[in-house]
């Protein structure tokens, strides 16, 4: 059975629910399932650097939609709870019969990560490894696959440990919303819906209670991470003007050239002695010297140097990334040189310039604003996951 998710594509139901539960928590549905904070920053007062209350992130490192499993304490697909190492009750197998045996994979702090929960994660993030027919090449993927899924795996426990820790906690009508919403979602009623995890290796608590997970985590990024995070509007117009002044906003210049020649296999002496001839061109432009009459005189490109060295209007893209990078960042009438090409030295000059139509501030700084929050959330994110890992002891077993 397979359900339908946001997409409106046909993907097997734990990829499904985690979209729909992804997209529940971070969009409309955050407020309510996870805090109370606005879905946009305000403004500050002009001139104020007063701390926003900020939006929420999205999707920040570590807070994945839920695994179908969590470690140790989660209900798994049986619905018990797993028992920890020491609480396990010895299994006696029956004569002829063959046991599977779980083991633990990670070890975080006073809670494991068994290798069943990993690869219920892993299962449908491989399917396309099925594909490549070189059996090394394929283990070497699939065994990062399952090393980066693992790392992803302790991440979410370290911070449902540090909810925990700060006594956060998510209430069962705000799961019980989420699953709502996540049925609404993929049109399921609840046989349907519990139809559809029990084909694929889940109970309904199991997953309850993997979606309580991914409030808690979700919640406790929104309240432990988010008040390091300030954007003010300076930060915004900072940003506003860089974006101005990048050589990005600039669609296409006019150009023109002088060449200094080179042989092709120049020596030590020629060289230097081309870089002084440059040097002095671009010394007598800057101290007023007309750009077309020196290209006529001094250029060795014969099929620009009558025509003052003009090379037209030059697209973006339309030249090597070496000489684009250079020129593209030149102002208007800006000479620069000497630049390095396959036939000598190039002192440059742009004489036009058009730019991409840039938008008032006004228009784009709510915008603007918002981008940044989101980078420095997930900046913030990441730094406070660095700090929860070196405090705790974390043991991998693959």
């Amino acid at each position: 059975m397979k359900i339908q998710g946001n997409a409106g594509s046909r993907r097997p139901v734990e990829t499904a629910m985690r979209s729909a539960l992804a997209a529940l928590l971070g969009t409309a549905a955050l407020g309510l399932a996870v805090g109370t904070a606005a879905a946009q920053p305000p403004v500050s007062p002009a001139g104020g650097a007063k701390k926003p209350d900020q939006p929420q992130p999205q999707s920040p490192p570590g807070s994945q939609a839920p695994p179908p499993v969590g470690p140790a304490g989660n209900a798994p697909p049986g619905g018990a709870p797993v028992p920890s190492p020491v609480a396990k009750r010895a299994i006696k197998a029956k004569p002829g019969e063959r046991l599977s045996v779980d083991r633990v994979v990670a070890v975080v702090n006073d809670a494991v990560i068994l290798s069943s929960e990993m690869m219920r994660r892993v299962a449908p993030l491989s399917a396309d490894l099925e594909n490549v027919s070189d059996t090394a090449e394929r283990k070497r993927r699939k065994d990062k696959l399952k090393s980066q899924v693992l790392d992803e795996m302790v991440n979410e426990e370290l911070i449902v440990q540090a909810a925990n820790e700060s006594k956060i906690d998510v209430a069962a009508k705000e799961v019980q919303s989420a699953l709502e919403e996540i049925k609404k979602q993929n049109t399921l009623d609840d046989n349907q819906l519990a139809e559809a995890l029990r084909m694929q290796g889940y109970t309904m608590a199991g997953y309850r209670s993997d979606v309580r997970r991914q409030i808690l985590r979700m919640r406790a990024i929104n309240m432990l991470v988010r008040p390091r995070v300030t954007v003010t509007d300076d930060d915004v117009r900072a940003r506003y003007d860089s974006m101005n002044r990048r050589s990005a906003a600039v669609k296409r210049i006019k150009l023109r050239h002088i060449l200094v020649g080179l042989p092709e296999r120049a020596t030590e002496a020629q060289l230097a002695e081309a870089k002084r001839r440059a040097a002095d061109i671009i010394e007598k432009i800057r101290s007023g010297a007309d750009f077309a009459r020196l290209a006529a005189s001094e250029s060795a490109d014969e099929s620009t140097r009558y025509t003052g060295g003009e090379l037209g209007w030059i697209e973006r893209g339309s030249i090597d990334t070496e000489w684009e990078v250079i020129v593209f960042a030149m102002s208007k009438s800006e000479v620069r040189g000497p630049i390095t090409g396959p036939r000598g030295l190039h002192v440059f000059q742009v004489t036009e310039l058009e730019r991409n139509q840039q938008k008032p501030f006004a228009e784009v700084k709510e915008q603007l604003r918002n981008e940044i929050y989101r980078k420095e959330m997930d900046r913030q994110t990441r730094l406070w996951l660095d700090e929860l890992r070196e405090k705790a002891h974390i043991q991998v077993k693959l």
